[in-house]
């Protein structure tokens, strides 16, 4: 089965264009925090998303406008590296 990066490099996308990201963890003063730091140099767009029926878990959306693919995946690692965030999409 194709993961999403598989079919997003197959549909030949163009650059440069908006991004999103969707952060998952278990503090949301703390993953908006995330975006400041990983987005801050860059104009964007954050919005707090949905929490998880328990409460454990908290989602935050940022976008940004994007150069390449190379600025993409970077992004993209730096939230996968960033200690308040569990989770990347």
């Amino acid at each position: 089965m194709e993961t999403i990066n598989e079919k997003l490099e197959k549909e030949e996308l163009s650059y440069p264009r908006q991004w999103g990201f969707k952060i998952i963890g278990r503090d949301k003063e703390k993953l908006a925090a995330a975006v400041k730091e990983v987005l801050g140099h860059k104009e964007h767009l954050s919005s707090p998303g949905n929490a998880s029926r328990t409460g454990k878990f908290h989602s935050h959306n940022a976008s940004c406008h994007v150069e390449s693919k190379e600025e993409r995946d970077k992004l993209f690692k730096a939230f996968q590296d960033h200690e308040d965030v569990d989770m990347v999409i």
